[in-house]
């Protein structure tokens, strides 16, 4: 191990934030594998960024609510890396719907890729993540700003929460950490879809730092979970700015 680098899982690392995380543990000197679900292209366009820096990178796909597949994706990245110290679960979906009109199958989709994937990944980080590894968690501050529209999303993330310092304390005697990164809003793709630019402006606004949040904002918390910041375990991180 002492010729190896430290290595990172990513899941969703093909989306905003997975790549910020990606690339900025590469530049701290971590193996990473970019997993993507649906856009392999993406995924292979961060590895690119990071073999272009002089970082190791591969990519690979597969559901995260799957057991086999995400048991496949721990399973590339020992036979690649020689094993695995860092998992970041930045994957998950975010329809929005009043709970009047919510379809109920889109609930369901919903709580199986935020809820279920969630558990799944973090069964086999739980299992394989080698002492002096931190596993980070992806909650939101929707959870505390409770917006109309969200509540799909942010009972998912709830559950998200929940795990954070059970899972924690689980892993007693392992010297392996467990937080969540709760970001507020954030200029991403996903974030902009849908939205005229005044109302992007306007929820900028609000922040007391007057902009919205960045994924590099993100990756750099996420980079310190992942690093030195030991002493931080079981405990949900709200990156927002002070916008909740």
């Amino acid at each position: 191990m002492d010729n190896q680098p430290r290595t990172a899982i990513v899941t969703g690392a093909s989306g905003g934030i997975g790549r910020a995380v990606a690339a900025r543990l590469a530049a701290d000197g971590l193996a990473v594998v970019a997993h993507y679900s649906g856009n392999r292209q993406r995924a292979e366009d961060v590895v690119q960024a990071i073999h272009a820096a002089d970082g190791r990178a591969i990519a690979v796909g597969g559901d995260i609510a799957d057991e086999t597949a995400m048991s496949g994706l721990f399973d590339a990245a020992e036979a690649e890396f020689g094993g695995v110290d860092v998992l970041v679960h930045t994957a998950g979906i975010m329809p929005l719907a009043p709970v009047a009109d919510l379809d109920l199958e889109v609930f369901d989709q919903i709580q199986r890729v935020n809820v279920r994937g969630t558990m799944v990944v973090a069964q086999q980080a739980s299992r394989r993540v080698r002492p002096g590894g931190a596993i980070v968690l992806f909650s939101t501050s929707i959870t505390r700003l409770q917006q109309p529209g969200y509540a799909a999303y942010a009972m998912s993330k709830g559950a998200v929460e929940a795990l954070t310092l059970i899972l924690a304390r689980e892993l007693r005697g392992r010297d392996v950490t467990v937080n969540a990164v709760a970001p507020g809003p954030t200029d991403t793709p996903l974030f902009r879809e849908g939205k005229p630019q005044q109302l992007i402006d306007t929820i900028a606004g609000l922040n007391p730092m007057e902009r919205l949040g960045t994924p590099q904002d993100i990756a750099d918390v996420v980079a310190a979970l992942a690093g030195e910041m030991r002493w931080v375990n079981g405990q949900v991180l709200y990156a927002n700015g002070g916008a909740a």
